[in-house]
């Protein structure tokens, strides 16, 4: 009893979140806006009020943490290793070129701001593989704190209104064909609902190569997240209180992968060897996206506004330059490669 006294109000509360946020998303044109970030919204400016209430913190605390790496895993069920055979080389080639330009980009500019290379590395995420869900993934990963998460997705969110807007705009101006638009959008756009928005609304076919390209990009998140394993550890063990340096040690792999990311592979493999039904795989993709928007709704209860707003200007421009970046680089690697 104890135990659902000291969860509940939190979680039914994010449940709540959830649904009203799904509900909200469901009047925007061309779901222009996804749930997860009504949701972060709602719950950031819910925050002032929430935080004066013990009742809600530890459900709010396990649904931020605990469901969402929930979510993570049942992501598993919805991809398949074959995905990244059946989109081409093509696509690999260009994620690749977009990826080092993310993550490459990104640090750099996180240098040249002097930011903090958590928040740094969040916004590369989010820009080079799929907005709040590589965020989302990324950041229990290197311990990021919830205003860097909630800055994080703000910065890549903003970013993606504009291409849902723009991208059908300029693939008809430079005449793109709906492959060569589908594996831009697919490949350049964060968000996975705003490369829906925006493959279909330059045509259908271009959509439906768009989803295809988004999903292959996303499987880049195993390879990502390790490598943040292994930087996080090093950074722990080569940083003291005092400032000093300590000596560099061998990572132990077993302290350090991350459960949930093991059973997200697992549920991969199982997907790929076909065993699990369509009807299935819909139904953990449905629940997966729900409880994903309840961990944000959770991080936005968490989060005080003020706090995000001291971040300041340069952490958006980065993420403004990084998006940017992405965008033209996948487009020129396209036009060398002839698929335009």
């Amino acid at each position: 009893m104890k135990v659902i006294k000291r969860y509940s109000g939190g979680v039914i509360l994010t449940v709540i979140l959830a649904i009203i946020s799904m509900i909200v998303a469901g009047f925007i044109p061309m779901h222009l806006i996804s749930a997860s970030v009504f949701a972060l919204i709602i719950g950031m400016i819910l925050n002032p009020i929430i935080t004066k209430y013990n009742i809600f913190s530890g459900g709010i605390k396990f649904v931020s943490k605990q469901i969402l790496r929930l979510a993570i895993i049942l992501m598993g069920l919805t991809l398949s290793f074959s995905q990244v055979v059946s989109v081409g080389g093509y696509s690999l080639i260009v994620m690749v070129f977009t990826l080092l330009t993310a993550f490459g980009g990104g640090y750099l500019l996180g240098k040249l701001f002097k930011m903090n290379w958590k928040l740094s590395s969040l916004i590369s995420a989010g820009t080079g593989i799929c907005g709040g869900s590589a965020i989302a993934a990324i950041a229990p990963i290197i311990e990021a704190e919830d205003k860097d998460i909630a800055y994080a997705i703000s910065a890549t969110f903003i970013f993606d209104i504009l291409m849902v807007i723009l991208f059908p705009i300029a693939g008809r101006y430079f005449g793109m064909s709906d492959m060569g638009f589908g594996l831009w959008a697919g490949t350049a756009v964060n968000d996975t609902s705003s490369v829906v928005a925006a493959g279909y609304a330059f045509s259908d076919a271009a959509g439906a190569f768009s989803v295809i390209v988004k999903l292959t990009r996303t499987l880049s998140i195993i390879p990502i997240v390790l490598a943040f394993s292994l930087i996080n550890a090093k950074v722990k063990q080569r940083e003291m209180p005092n400032g000093q340096v300590l000596e560099k040690k061998k990572v132990n792999m077993r302290k350090i992968f991350p459960y949930f990311i093991l059973m997200f592979l697992v549920m991969v493999a199982i997907k790929s060897i076909g065993v699990v039904p369509d009807v299935i795989s819909t139904s953990a993709s449905s629940i997966s996206k729900f409880f994903m928007v309840m961990a944000l709704g959770a991080i936005g209860l968490k989060t005080n506004f003020k706090e995000v707003s001291t971040s300041g200007f340069k952490p958006m421009l980065h993420g403004f330059i990084i998006s940017a970046l992405v965008v033209v680089v996948s487009f020129v690697v396209q036009m060398f490669l002839g698929q335009l």
